[in-house]
Parts: structure tokens; C-alpha cells; sequence
């Protein structure tokens, strides 16, 4: 009957882009599969190779401040969305990395690069929003059970699966090819990050100018680390823009000036 099951799950995330009203469905499937606890486990898990691997956390209580700050407005949705999940927030001290990236059981992992080079508070909320969109949706685990087998992931949560452990920390950093998250999901992720940043009362098309933004830039080393595991297209900001008009998202705060004090104290 399990094998059924996981069977039935990989076949929902297959057909996710042919059937958009089953992502509600495979959250449920991969609940069921990969318990909340287990999610948490996992999230430590890597915390734990990022440790390892040593991984440099900012020290100034100033930046942790600010980051912190900024989630505390956003997790209001993520929260009705989800309820339980403990939401941790992390800046890796490397100015010359655009990156973020969420791990299952709600933690959250910001380039201070990121930082730099956003232009306004909003930016980074929008990308805050639709990092958490990726753990209330449950993609990784979705992905893991697709990919791995139930078997392994739950092998990885009790750390014993500690090469599969490493494989997941490089994937989620932008650094390996053990995930993908697919259009569907990552369209899942915007359309959350848009709901979060506006509910907030961030300007939500924020998250759009951040992607013309990075493609602007052309090909700019310390902002490719984004662009490769969140791949940018005209048709993804127009999803975003059609998002908002479709679900009237509104918000006016732009936070430049909030988010270019905290740029002075990481230059």
C-alpha cells in the first residue's frame, strides 16, 4: 500500500503543470509521507553541514536585527498558511553572493551579497515571502520524495544518511544538482512570496523588479548564484505582475532607506 502511495505521489507532482489545482493535493500527499517533525530534522540536518563546512554566519547584531525585523512582518501569512513551523532566519556573511535559500522546517538562509544588492527593503521582503512560500508548500520534501524514495529521506532525517545530507545542503545553496525546484513550484513559491510581502505592506511587485533587476546585470559572477536555482523569465515577472492584478495585492512600503543604513554597516 506504501509503495502505492508514493507512487500516487510522484505521478501528482508530474502532472502539477498540467493540473495547477493539484499542488494543494500533493501538500497533503507529502505531509503525509514526511511529517513535520521529520521536515524539522531535516532542517537541522543541514544547518548542521553548513556548520561543518564552515560556513561564516554574520556577526553583527545589527544585520541579525534587521533581518529578523523583516520576517516578523511576513510571518503572519506563512503562519495561517502553516501553522507550527519555527521560523529561524540566518545571514551567511559573503558579500559576494546573491543567494538565499530555505530548508525544511522553516530556515530561512540570506547572502549578505543578496543584501547588497538589493534596492530596497521590499526587494528583499519578496524574496523573504517567496522563501517561505518554497517551506509552506513543501517542495523540498516533494521533491526529495520524488526523487529519493521515502526510505532515504526518512534515513536523512535521523542523520543517517549523511552523503544525501551533504548532496541537499550544496542543491539548496545553488552549489549542486541533487533539486531542481520546476516551474510549477517556483510559480507556487512567487504567487506566496506575493501574498506575504503585500499582506506585510510591501509593495509586492518589489519581487518583479528584482528579477528584471538581475537580468539586467547581464552576466555578474555574484549574482548568478540566484538566477541558478531560481532561473528568471520575461513570463515569470509577467505571472508576478498578472498575480497581483488577479488577487488586488497591494502595498506602498518600499524601505529603501531602512535597507541602505544596513548596506553601510556590511560595507
Amino acid at each position: 500500500m506504501r509503495a502505492l502511495f508514493i507512487v500516487s505521489a510522484s505521478l501528482l507532482c508530474g502532472c502539477a503543470t498540467l493540473f495547477p489545482q493539484a499542488a494543494p493535493i500533493e501538500r497533503e500527499v507529502a505531509k503525509a509521507l514526511v511529517t513535520d517533525e521529520q521536515e524539522s530534522q531535516l532542517g537541522l540536518q543541514v544547518h548542521q553541514e553548513l556548520q561543518k563546512e564552515n560556513v561564516k554566519f554574520h556577526a553583527n547584531p545589527k544585520v541579525q536585527a534587521y533581518i529578523d525585523g523583516i520576517a516578523r512582518k511576513l510571518v503572519g501569512g506563512p503562519d495561517r498558511d502553516r501553522p507550527g513551523v519555527k521560523w529561524q532566519l540566518f545571514v551567511i556573511d559573503e558579500g559576494k553572493t546573491a543567494n538565499a535559500f530555505a530548508t525544511p522546517g522553516g530556515r530561512i538562509y540570506v547572502y549578505s551579497g543578496l543584501l547588497l544588492a538589493a534596492r530596497n527593503e521590499a526587494e528583499v521582503a519578496g524574496v523573504l515571502g517567496h522563501e517561505m512560500g518554497h517551506v509552506v508548500a513543501r517542495h523540498t520534501a516533494r521533491q526529495l520524495v520524488t526523487a529519493k524514495g521515502l526510505e532515504v529521506v526518512s534515513g536523512m532525517a535521523l542523520g543517517q544518511a549523511p552523503n544525501e545530507i551533504v548532496a541537499l545542503t550544496a542543491a539548496l545553496a545553488g552549489k549542486g544538482t541533487m533539486l531542481a525546484y520546476g516551474r510549477e513550484m517556483e510559480r507556487e513559491a512567487d504567487t506566496l512570496g506575493v501574498k506575504y510581502s503585500a499582506a506585510a505592506g510591501y509593495n509586492p511587485d518589489a519581487l518583479a523588479t528584482f528579477f528584471e533587476m538581475l537580468q539586467s546585470k547581464g552576466d555578474v559572477p555574484e549574482l548568478l548564484a540566484f538566477l541558478s536555482t531560481h532561473p528568471p523569465s520575461a513570463e515569470r515577472v509577467r505571472n508576478i505582475r498578472a498575480t497581483i492584478a488577479q488577487t488586488g495585492a497591494k502595498g506602498s512600503d518600499l524601505g529603501a532607506d531602512r535597507l541602505a543604513a544596513i548596506q553601510a554597516e556590511l560595507k
